[in-house]
């Protein structure tokens, strides 16, 4: 009987430690705003752990958005997996997805979930700067440690970062420095840098294909690509500016009338689960986990060591037409 009892209470533990799953056979629909390496890698991984096969549809954060307000009276996807959590907001207020928190949700800091359980971030990004140890040597330059340290007259055209005209990540660039150093000093202090900058890349990853190859010395955007370029064995290295940094998380909802609402979320409970945030890690995504006790990939910081900049996501949707086109103006005419 003590046997019995003994492998009763294994398997419950097992139980508690994975994602409920819904019956095999299943199928879950998405339209999904990461990048569809990285998509098909996540939920094909899904899909391994759970059975449950994923049909999902490539759409960038704003035509994915178009279309799930589109299709309201008769939804085509269950769920909206990506795009930053701005855009769940607004999905929210639009009544165009449903509250669910299920497993896992209380794990969850309060930066990285709505309250109500409409949507919640399964990884994140910070910014950074990314240095190529090799060119600073060449051209005998300290590496930066701040945002301030950029401005150095050593660094005249050896930075790339992304254009906010045509990026996100470039944007979350402009809007943490207003938040951090104020509106007007912000763009004194960009005008200062343009200067040192080689080019504004229409991509928000061209910056760190450039850096790994040594065509610049620094780089600006989100790490992933930064890490990958170290973990195959280029010559750079992440530094978090000190002054602070804003990052990325990209949330996931369930979509208002979803058909198959079980296996929906059966997925959500398997993203914000320590299995569903390690096989991001093991399968080289390069993202951040969101979950206390996740593996974290070659290099990088813990998160919490990380002095973060708080910008409200609802504020820098409002802004951003005005801020992008301020930048045009004044940042871009100096250069």
């Amino acid at each position: 009987m003590k046997r019995l009892n003994l492998i009763v209470a294994c398997v419950l533990l097992a139980c508690a430690l994975v994602p409920a799953a819904a019956k095999p056979g299943q199928t879950v629909v998405v339209y999904s705003s990461v990048d569809e390496v990285n998509a098909k890698k996540i939920l094909d991984s899904f899909t391994a752990d759970t059975g449950i096969a994923v049909q999902f549809v490539q759409l960038s954060s704003g035509p994915a958005y178009a279309r799930i307000k589109a299709e309201a009276s008769n939804p085509q996807a269950d769920v909206w997996f990506g795009a930053p959590s701005e855009n769940h907001i607004i999905a929210k207020g639009e009544k165009l997805t449903v509250a669910y928190k299920g497993a896992n949700f209380d794990k969850l800091g309060k930066e990285f979930k709505d309250p109500d359980g409409f949507w919640r971030s399964f990884y994140m990004n910070p910014m950074a700067f990314a240095v190529n140890k090799e060119v600073l040597a060449r051209i005998g330059a300290p590496k930066p440690a701040s945002w301030a340290d950029l401005l150095n007259p050593a660094f005249k055209g050896q930075i790339q970062m992304p254009s906010p005209q045509s990026s996100g990540t470039a944007y979350n660039i402009v809007a943490s420095l207003v938040v951090m150093m104020g509106e007007e000093k912000a763009y004194d202090y960009m005008k200062k840098l343009a200067p040192n900058v080689q080019t504004y890349t229409s991509s928000g990853t061209a910056p760190s294909k450039a850096v790994q190859v040594g065509q610049c010395a620094i780089a600006l955007q989100f790490t992933p690509a930064f890490f990958e370029a170290i973990e195959k064995g280029f010559p750079v290295e992440v530094v978090f500016p000190k002054e602070g940094v804003w990052f990325e998380a990209p949330a996931v909802s369930i979509i208002k009338g979803a058909k198959n609402i079980e296996a929906a979320q059966t997925l959500i409970d398997w993203l914000s689960s320590v299995k569903g945030q390690n096989s991001m890690t093991e399968k080289q995504t390069y993202f951040y986990p969101v979950i206390a006790g996740a593996k974290l990939g070659k290099g990088m910081p813990d998160f919490e060591s990380l002095k973060t900049i708080d910008v409200n996501p609802i504020w820098a949707g409002e802004n951003k037409k005005r801020l992008v086109e301020k930048w045009v103006q004044e940042v871009l005419a100096a250069k």
